[in-house]
C-alpha cells in the first residue's frame, strides 16, 4: 500500500511539474511571436554555397501474406502526431551563408511541442537546397544540424524528400526553387516542365515526360531522384529507423502524385475552377502519339481534348465533362484519360520502386525499420458530379462510374508504401454547396480502397484548423470505425498561431487524446 501511495504521489508531482514546464514554454513563445514568421526575401532563388520504431517496408507478397497481422496491429489506438516545419526555417547570415533561422526560439518551440505530447516533426528535404549548384554536389549540412536539433529535443522525424519547388505557392516569400542547374537547363528547353494547351509552363516540377530521357546533364529525371535518395540514405543511415520513422517520396507538385492542373500560385487558376490537362510538353505529346498509334487511332495523338474548357471553367457547359458524344464517356475520352492517368501511375511506380529498393535493407532489421510514404492530393470540389472534372485534369481517372484511386493505391501496395491522405479536418457542410464539394466522400473512398489493398494510412489536414470542431473532426476521421486507424497524423504546419492561448488550449488536449490508448 505504501508503494502504491508513493507511486501515485510521484505521478501527481510529475504531472504538476510537466504542466508548469509547458506553461513556461508557451509564455516564452508568446513573448517571441516572430518565432515562425514568414521570410520577406525569397532568398532561395539566389545562389549560395516511428511511428514508434518498428514499422517495416513490406513487399507486395509479404503484405498479402500478413493481412491478419496488419489488421491486428491497427488495433493500437494511439495516433502519433507529427507537426510539419514551416518552409522558412533557413535564412542567410551577414556573410551570406545559410543557417537555421531563430535557433533559440525554434529550440523552445520544439520543447513546447514535445511537452505537449507531439511525437515528431515533419521536415521537407529540398532537392533545390541540397543539390543546388551542380549535379552530384550534395550539401547536407543544414539538415545535419536541423535533424540533430530535433533529435536532441526528443522528437522523431517524418522526412519528405521534395523534388518540387514552392516558389509560386509562397509568392516568393521564403520559397525554394528547383536546383539552379536544372533551371539553367529549363531556360534552354522549357519542355522539361509540364505545359498546358496554351503553351504556358511553370518550373515547379519536372514533367514525367523526362523520366526516361537523359536531358539533365546526362541523367534522366528518375536517375536524379534515385541518386538523391541514395545520397540521403548514406548520409543519415544512423538516423533511419531510430529518429527517422517515416520517409515520404515526392511524386509531383507539392510532393503529391498529380499533374499541376490547378496552379494557384501564378494567377492562372482560382478555386473552384476545373483546371486544365497538362500534357503539352513535347515529350508527353510524343508519348501520346505513340499510344494513339498503338490504339489504331493516330489522329487521337495530335492533341489533348479540345472541348475541356479552361482553368476557371465550371463543369456545366463544358462538353468534355458532360455526357454527350464527345465527352469523357466517348471512346476518345476513355482512351485519353486512361493514357493521362496511366502515365502518372507509371511515374509513381518507377519512383517508389527505386525508393523501396534503396530502403530494402531496413526491412530486414526491425530495429531500423521505417515507413515509406506516398502523398496524393485532395481534389474534393465537383466530387458530387458524374465526371469529377477537377480530379480528371489532376490525373485521377475517378468518376461516378469508375474508381480512379484503386490503381493508384495498388501501386503503393506493391511497394509497401503508406498512403498520405488529406482533408481529415474538412466537412461537407462547411464547403460551398454550389460547387458540389465532398471532402468527406473523397476521404471515405480513399479509406475504402486502402483497406481493400491493405495499405497503411497517414493523415494530414488540408486547411489550418485549431478550433475544437476542426480538431475533433480530425480525431473522428483518424478513428473511423469503418476504416483502419491511421498510423500517424501530420499537422500542417508549425507557426505562430499554434502557440496563441486559445489555440494552444485546444491543440494540447487534442495531441494528448491522440497519443493515448482509447
Amino acid at each position: 500500500m505504501a508503494c502504491k501511495c508513493g507511486g501515485y504521489y510521484y505521478t501527481l508531482n510529475a504531472k504538476a511539474s510537466f504542466d508548469r514546464d509547458l506553461a513556461k514554454t508557451r509564455k516564452f513563445l508568446l513573448r517571441n511571436v516572430s518565432v515562425i514568421r514568414m521570410f520577406t526575401s525569397g532568398f532561395f532563388r539566389s545562389k549560395w554555397r516511428s511511428i514508434a520504431g518498428k514499422r517495416r517496408i513490406l513487399s507486395m507478397d509479404a503484405r498479402e501474406k500478413s493481412r491478419s497481422t496488419i489488421l491486428e496491429s491497427s488495433k493500437d489506438k494511439r495516433v502519433p502526431i507529427f507537426v510539419m516545419m514551416p518552409v522558412d526555417i533557413f535564412t542567410l547570415d551577414a556573410s551570406g551563408c545559410p543557417r537555421i533561422r531563430k535557433l533559440k526560439a525554434l529550440t523552445v518551440s520544439l520543447k513546447a511541442l514535445k511537452l505537449a505530447g507531439v511525437h515528431g516533426i515533419g521536415v521537407e528535404v529540398w532537392w533545390g537546397i541540397v543539390e543546388r549548384f551542380s549535379p552530384f554536389d550534395y550539401d547536407w549540412s543544414l539538415y545535419e544540424e536541423l535533424f540533430k536539433l530535433i533529435s536532441d529535443s526528443g522528437l522523431k522525424l517524418h522526412v519528405a524528400l521534395s523534388f518540387h519547388s514552392n516558389i509560386h505557392s509562397t509568392h516568393g516569400k521564403g520559397g525554394v526553387s528547383l536546383p539552379l542547374w536544372i533551371l539553367e537547363i529549363g531556360d534552354v528547353n522549357k519542355d522539361i516542365y509540364y505545359r498546358d494547351q496554351q503553351g504556358f509552363s511553370n518550373n515547379d516540377y519536372l514533367t514525367l515526360g523526362v523520366d526516361h530521357v537523359p536531358l539533365l546533364s546526362g541523367r534522366t529525371a528518375l536517375q536524379c531522384y534515385e541518386d538523391f535518395m541514395l545520397s540521403f540514405v548514406n548520409k543519415f543511415e544512423s538516423f533511419i529507423g531510430t529518429v527517422i520513422e517515416e520517409i515520404s517520396i515526392g511524386l509531383g507538385p507539392s510532393g503529391e502524385l498529380r499533374y499541376p492542373a490547378h496552379p494557384f500560385g501564378d494567377g492562372r487558376w482560382k478555386f473552384p475552377g476545373i483546371g486544365e490537362f497538362q500534357c503539352y510538353d513535347k515529350y508527353m505529346m510524343e508519348d501520346l502519339k505513340m499510344a494513339a498509334c498503338r490504339e489504331g487511332k493516330p489522329q487521337w495523338g495530335d492533341k489533348g481534348p479540345q472541348n475541356a474548357g479552361c482553368y476557371n471553367s465550371l463543369p456545366s457547359g463544358v462538353p468534355f465533362f458532360e455526357e454527350g458524344k464527345e465527352s469523357f464517356l466517348s471512346d476518345y475520352g476513355r482512351f485519353f484519360l486512361e493514357w493521362y492517368s496511366g502515365r502518372l501511375i507509371c511515374h509513381a511506380d518507377a519512383i517508389l520502386a527505386k525508393a523501396a529498393k534503396i530502403l530494402k535493407k531496413y526491412q530486414e532489421n526491425e530495429q531500423t525499420s521505417v515507413m515509406l510514404v506516398a502523398k496524393i492530393s485532395g481534389i474534393y470540389w465537383w466530387y458530387q458530379t458524374v465526371s469529377h472534372p477537377a480530379e480528371l485534369t489532376a490525373g485521377y481517372y475517378n468518376t461516378a462510374l469508375r474508381d480512379g484511386y484503386d490503381p493508384v493505391v495498388s501501386v503503393l501496395s506493391r511497394h509497401g508504401a503508406a498512403l498520405h491522405i488529406p482533408c481529415l479536418e474538412m466537412m461537407d457542410s462547411e464547403t460551398p454547396p454550389t460547387y458540389l464539394c465532398s471532402p468527406e466522400g473523397l476521404l471515405k473512398q480513399m479509406q475504402s480502397v486502402s483497406k481493400k489493398r491493405i495499405v497503411n494510412l497517414i493523415g494530414r489536414n488540408t486547411t489550418e484548423r485549431l478550433d475544437k470542431t476542426g480538431l475533433w473532426k480530425i480525431r473522428s476521421n483518424c478513428y473511423n470505425p469503418q476504416a483502419e486507424v491511421v498510423r500517424s497524423f501530420t499537422y500542417f504546419r508549425m507557426n505562430d498561431s499554434i502557440f496563441r492561448v486559445e489555440n494552444w488550449n485546444n491543440f494540447v488536449p487534442f495531441v494528448r487524446m491522440m497519443s493515448t490508448d482509447l
